[in-house]
């Protein structure tokens, strides 16, 4: 299983992946797909996300059970916290 959510994403990369996964909302897309092709399908995300950030969450035979990765500008970051997943929020970016 794996679910991948994106903001701010351009319209053709919502289509493409409306092409593999089910939009279960608004930026939402779960699916059920082996290893190499999550890792196809995530690699499509990270080249046409432009501006915009997106994060995959995947089934996993870790302890927490799932792993997680982020792509483009975002404020939470995923950490490895002895062997469990957590999510560290970065401090707001400063405007000049």
């Amino acid at each position: 299983m794996m679910v991948i959510v994106v903001e701010n994403a351009p319209p053709r990369l919502r289509g493409r992946l409306s092409l593999w996964l089910l939009e279960a909302r608004a930026g939402t897309y779960v699916g059920a797909y082996s290893a190499r092709t999550r890792e196809r399908i995530w690699g499509e995300v990270k080249a046409m996300l432009d501006n915009g950030s997106a994060v995959l969450a995947w089934t996993a035979s870790n302890d927490a059970g799932f792993s997680i990765e982020t792509a483009g500008a975002n404020r939470r970051e995923p950490v490895d916290y002895d062997g469990f997943p957590l999510m560290r929020f970065l401090p707001p970016a400063k405007e000049t």
